[in-house]
């Protein structure tokens, strides 16, 4: 599929040929919800905890006599049923990351390049580089192409000037080739490849 290639300064710069397996799918809901599922999952924290009974700060002292209160039979101040006790079965540190092959991972990739080519939401760059490092003209770049909140994707390495020229802008993020993944795309408005960025990941996902 042809699709115009721009420059920083919204003119053009001629066209590239895209690969149709890889940006001309028909995007499947159920595949990008598992990949996303899977992303959010694997970076979840997992540090919660509570104390058990055993970790609580009352004594162990039978609390009183076994016989004759006409109340229940309890040996610790310790036990779940009362207040400032411990939790019982509460959440203990753990990790929450499920296992997703490699393949699948791949294919969700290759479905989330294809909804925002769908959607019209995808910007193939020309290079992503400026001469300095200033704010100023990556902000100008980005209101003379009108992305409001931007993800750019750039080859195996990203240029240290844009990124640094990039880095106070609220609404543009920017990532090399090796970190594109569906999360990121999806919550993206606008997805900006650089045509070394294409080529990487045409690479990757082949």
């Amino acid at each position: 599929m042809k699709t115009d290639v721009m420059k920083l300064d919204a003119g053009k710069a001629g066209t590239i040929d895209l690969d149709e397996a890889i940006f001309g799918l028909e995007p499947r809901a159920d595949i990008l919800h598992r990949v996303v599922r899977y992303q959010l999952a694997k970076r979840q924290a997992g540090t919660h905890k509570v104390k058990t009974r055993s970790e609580t700060s009352y004594s162990t002292k039978k609390i009183y006599r076994q016989k004759g209160t006409g109340g229940a039979r309890h040996g610790s101040r310790n036990a779940p049923i009362f207040r400032k006790g411990g939790v019982y079965k509460g959440p203990t540190p753990r990790s929450h990351a499920h296992d997703l092959t490699k393949k699948f991972r791949k294919l969700g990739l290759r479905h989330a390049l294809s909804a925002k080519a769908g959607a019209g939401e995808l910007v193939i760059l020309d290079s992503a580089e400026v001469a300095e490092g200033k704010t100023k003209l990556v902000a100008s770049a980005m209101k003379d192409m009108g992305w409001k909140r931007a993800l750019v994707i750039d080859g195996p390495e990203v240029n240290a000037s844009f990124a640094r020229a990039a880095q106070n802008i609220d609404g543009l993020d920017i990532l090399p080739s090796q970190g594109a993944n569906v999360y990121d795309i999806l919550r993206s408005k606008t997805l900006v490849l650089t045509k070394a960025g294409v080529e990487a990941l045409e690479a990757r996902l082949k």
